[in-house]
């Protein structure tokens, strides 16, 4: 079943909450449908007839985390500066995957080895590039960066990415603030864009 038809009832929710609690907590070792349906509070035949197992959970918990990701870049208010949005929009970015960490591991961070999205999960992730693309794209009709919009997300993205997988496995090469390296690391690619 595709990430995108799912219902979420409230037995969906404590079957997701559940999976994800367990991932945080003892990471994919710990996830089975035995162990999903138990510490949801359902049948396992429950789980089965919801998601079709547990790369179905874990193909949800990827689309919902893209769902979720989307949903935080939307809110975000566009002003009369797209440069100075396109910085809060990548802020936004940071604040929401450290917030939902487990979520982010699983969306980029491979937490359950041998998943596959579901080809209706992959088009969600194309989705959050395509707001971040519109975003570039503001900047470079704004001539404020030259170049083409999608070229420049993706660095962009693989950018600041690297830096938040960085900051979620503990690493900090020089012992500096995760938020100072993050806002340090903006700056030099909005000047690089902008002087490209």
């Amino acid at each position: 079943m595709g990430a995108m038809t799912r219902v979420r009832d409230d037995q969906g929710r404590r079957i997701l909450e559940a999976a994800s609690g367990l991932l945080s907590e003892e990471g994919a070792a710990g996830l089975s449908v035995r162990r999903i349906a138990a510490a949801a509070g359902c049948s396992t035949m429950g789980l089965y007839s919801r998601f079709g197992g547990k790369d179905g959970v874990v193909d949800e918990l990827y689309a919902e985390g893209f769902e979720r990701l989307c949903g935080a870049m939307s809110e975000l208010v566009d002003t009369g500066d797209p440069v100075a949005d396109l910085v809060e929009c990548e802020l936004s970015y940071r604040r929401w995957a450290l917030a939902h960490a487990t979520h982010y591991m699983v969306m980029f961070g491979r937490a359950v080895p041998g998943f596959t999205p579901s080809p209706e999960s992959r088009r969600l992730a194309m989705e959050a590039f395509g707001r971040l693309v519109s975003r570039v794209e503001r900047c470079v009709v704004a001539g404020r960066f030259p170049g083409d919009p999608a070229e420049i997300a993706e660095v962009l993205w693989g950018s600041i990415h690297g830096l938040v997988m960085l900051e979620l496995v503990g690493i900090d090469p020089l012992g500096r603030p995760a938020e100072a390296r993050y806002r340090h690391a903006l700056d030099v690619l909005i000047t690089g864009f902008g002087a490209a």
